[in-house]
């Protein structure tokens, strides 16, 4: 019982930090996500959610340097989980593609300025 609701503290935690995005907020999020997989364990669904919402965090953020590596995590997981075509995993698929566009260097047209 203690160590369920050890874990609902720190999902609750997490959430709430995922939420007002900070470097401090960053690095308390990230021991709570590590807290959380001590307690559930790194395959439990409430710690697979809670990467990935906050991967959406740093994302929303623009802070893609910490959302990829949680969403490529998330997506290494889910496929080792629920396997690759699971509905979970094609979502955590389609939002690791979407950040890693964001990401991605565009090129210059010539309207834009580059010479």
């Amino acid at each position: 019982m203690r160590a369920g609701l050890a874990a609902l503290a720190a999902a609750l935690q997490l959430e709430l930090a995922a939420a007002l995005p900070s470097e401090a907020l960053a690095e308390r999020a990230t021991a709570w996500l590590a807290d959380l997989e001590g307690a559930l364990g790194a395959d439990h669904p409430s710690t697979l959610i809670s990467r990935n919402n906050l991967a959406h965090a740093y994302q929303s953020a623009g802070d893609l340097g910490r959302a990829i590596p949680l969403h490529e995590r998330t997506l290494a997981d889910r496929e080792r989980v629920l396997g690759a075509d699971h509905p979970t995993t094609r979502t955590v698929r389609d939002n690791l593609r979407r950040v890693a566009a964001r990401a991605a260097p565009r090129p210059r047209s010539a309207g834009d300025g580059a010479k």
